[in-house]
């Protein structure tokens, strides 16, 4: 199963959660999320308070700015490429009576780092018995 994205912003977060969520076709199992993008991540966290995406994109950027790396030379976003290796390409979220068993304050989010781009987002259902 596949989801495509469309970002709009060089570098966001945007909740995915309800996309995944609408395509939960098992009972119970294990729901992978990858992101096959070398700039794009997949990452689990709070969407309760809307300051916080901002805050791990502000952090993020501070610590890993744009424009001093080698791999600028390249196509200038050696920043997004560190960002997501730091941050990961896939999640793992247990699935029971069909919905995720994500913690009250979870969702997954599509961290963009070199948008705004068309993402795609593969899901992958491992099924098990209760």
């Amino acid at each position: 199963m596949e989801i495509i994205i469309e970002t709009n912003k060089r570098e966001e977060l945007v909740d995915i959660t309800h996309l995944v969520e609408e395509n939960i076709n098992f009972d119970s199992g294990l729901l992978h999320v990858f992101i096959p993008h070398a700039t794009a991540a997949i990452t689990i966290n709070e969407n309760a308070d809307s300051n916080l995406p901002k805050d791990i994109s502000n952090f993020l950027h501070t610590l890993i700015p744009k424009g001093k790396w080698m791999h600028d030379r390249i196509d200038n976003n050696g920043d997004a490429h560190i960002k997501t290796s730091m941050i990961g390409n896939s999640v793992f979220v247990p699935v029971k009576n069909g919905k995720m068993q994500l913690g009250t304050w979870q969702n997954i989010f599509l961290c963009e780092f070199d948008g705004p781009r068309k993402r795609r987002i593969i899901l992958n259902f491992v099924k098990t018995q209760d």
